[in-house]
This record gives C-alpha cells, sequence and structure tokens, in this order.
C-alpha cells in the first residue's frame, strides 16, 4: 500500500471516529449521513483551509509542514505515538518508494549477552516485523512451548509473534482476554509500517494476516496504533496454569527489542513461573540438548 493511501486512510479513519459533541462543534440537531467530524469541521479546528485538507486526505498535498501536521495531529485528538505517526506517513507519502526485501536480521551480540543475563525471567527478542529472534529457556516455555526451540535460530522458519496470535490456536488460548493482546499486536504493526514504507516483507505479513484472520482485517483498517511498552495479561499456561504477567519491551535499537515477562513478588503468577522454571531444570526437559523439542513434564 503507497504512503499516500496510507496517511489518507489515517485521517479518514480517526476524522470518523470524533463525534462533534465532544469537541464543542455545534450540530444544530441535524442528522449526518456519515460519523464523525467533516472535514470542514476538521479544517476548522486544525486552523488550515478545507480545500487544503482535503487534498491531503486525499494524497495529493504532499509537503504537508510539521507544523500544519501537528495542528491536525491536535484537533484528532491524537496521543504522542499517533502524532508520531502522522509524521510518519506524511513523510512517506512524500516519496514513491520501492519495496525492498532487507536481509533477515540477526541478534547483536550486545543483546545476546542481555539475554543471557535475563536467564531467570521470561525473555525473547522481537525483531522489527514482530519475527523471533531467540528466546531464552523460560521465554520459549511461556510464550510458545508447543514449537521447536530451535526455530529463532533457522531464519525461514523463526516464529512470528502476529501470526502465532492471530493463527495459531495455542497462543491464543494463552491469553485470557485475547482481544487487548490482538490490538497491541496490531496497533505495534501499524507504527513499524509507517516507519518502514517500503518493507515488502513487512507488507507480505500484513496481506497474509488480513486474508486469513477477519479479525486482522478489522483491526487493521480501525488504524489504532500503540507501541508495546508496558501491558499486564492474564495468561492461561497449559503446564502451570493461570497467571497474571507484565509483559515490557525493552529497545534495542531500531527495529529490534527484548520482550521480558515479569510477576509481582509473592504472588501465585510468580509462583506458576518458578514451577516452570523447575520443570525446564528436570533431565530431559524442553530446550534441554539431550531431548530437542521435548516437553516439560507438569507436576
Amino acid at each position: 500500500m503507497s504512503g499516500k493511501v496510507q496517511l489518507g486512510d489515517f485521517l479518514q479513519t480517526r476524522r470518523s471516529q470524533l463525534r462533534p459533541e465532544d469537541l464543542g462543534v455545534p450540530t444544530y440537531g441535524e442528522r449526518r449521513r456519515v460519523p464523525g467530524l467533516r472535514r470542514e469541521e476538521l479544517a476548522l479546528l486544525a486552523g488550515v483551509s478545507v480545500s487544503y485538507y482535503t487534498r491531503l486526505e486525499q494524497g495529493q498535498s504532499l509537503n504537508a509542514s510539521p507544523q500544519v501536521l501537528d495542528a491536525i495531529a491536535r484537533a484528532l485528538r491524537l496521543e504522542e505515538a499517533e502524532r508520531l505517526h502522522l509524521h510518519n506517513l506524511a513523510r512517506s507519502a512524500n516519496g514513491p518508494g520501492r519495496g525492498r526485501r532487507p536481509a533477515p536480521e540477526r541478534v547483536t551480540a550486545a543483546t545476546g549477552q542481555l539475554l543471557e543475563a535475563l536467564a531467570d525471567v521470561p525473555a525473547i527478542v522481537i525483531g522489527r516485523r514482530s519475527d523471533v529472534l531467540a528466546w531464552n529457556r523460560l521465554g520459549h516455555a511461556l510464550f510458545a512451548g508447543h514449537l521447536d526451540p530451535g526455530a529463532p535460530d533457522r531464519p525461514a522458519e523463526r516464529p512470528n509473534m502476529a501470526r502465532l496470535v492471530f493463527l495459531d490456536a495455542h497462543t491464543r488460548d494463552l491469553y485470557a482476554h485475547w482481544p487487548s493482546k490482538a490490538r497491541a499486536v496490531v496497533g505495534n504493526l501499524r507504527l513499524v509500517a509507517g516507519r518502514y514504507p517500503d518493507d515488502a516483507a513487512l507488507h507480505e505479513l500484513v496481506g497474509e494476516l488480513s486474508a486469513k484472520s477477519t479479525d486482522f482485517a478489522s483491526m487493521w483498517a480501525d488504524h489504532r496504533v500503540k507501541p508495546c511498552a508496558v501491558d499486564t495479561y492474564e495468561m492461561r499456561h497449559p503446564l502451570v496454569g493461570p497467571l497474571t504477567a507484565t509483559q515490557q519491551t525493552l529497545s534495542q535499537g531500531p527495529g529490534q527489542n527484548i520482550v521480558v515477562a515479569t510477576t509481582e513478588a509473592g504472588s501465585p503468577a510468580r509462583t506458576a513461573l518458578a514451577l516452570l522454571a523447575q520443570a525446564l531444570a528436570r533431565p530431559g526437559a524442553q530446550g534441554d540438548p539431550a531431548r530437542p523439542g521435548a516437553r516439560p513434564e507438569a507436576g
């Protein structure tokens, strides 16, 4: 999808999600054929001409200044991540852009060292398209114990967290409130798509998920953006049962992050993770070099 289309769709969708009465825009009791603000109302709130805003939304005006974009962001009541996303879309709309397939991502030495230091907590390294680049034993056991632990080492077979969340039954069942996790995944992919508009592999991923999951297609069309920073989820692990885990994203530079799962001290969730670690420590447990891909035994 071109930058022009993405910019126009984002503006139109967010405009339709605003209610005139929430912004003090008089409607005089009239019935509206479409929801949200009209273009002329948004333009008035942003302090730009209607014709200019219309051209911008239609992809015909591609030189909006940062000041104009910020004014539109304020009128749309965008949060900071959404404001930055708007600027990224505007920049990508300025050039034709050619789809490029970048080289497979690799875990840097520093990130690998940090992953080793986090051996006592579940941790996974995620690439910019949500590919799993590496995980420690607890991270693998918590998030994807049903998959081959060596898969991230083979670029062609790497698990992808977005695919798992939307297309994998095990991962879907892992989250007690699956829609909140799904919306976070989509919101983060939207941000990445704005930063890397020419990433052909990313466009293929979005196309695949849109075709295979009606839930993804619906959430993607909503144009919500959300950085995956800190979120708490109720998880239902098949071996150790329910637990509440806070997933925190540690940024490791452009496109590469470590996601760690932490639990409250003294909580049942902390006990559950300790039981999971004990299961992994048994001979022949999952991830043990003597039995690749073996599953830990509960009990």
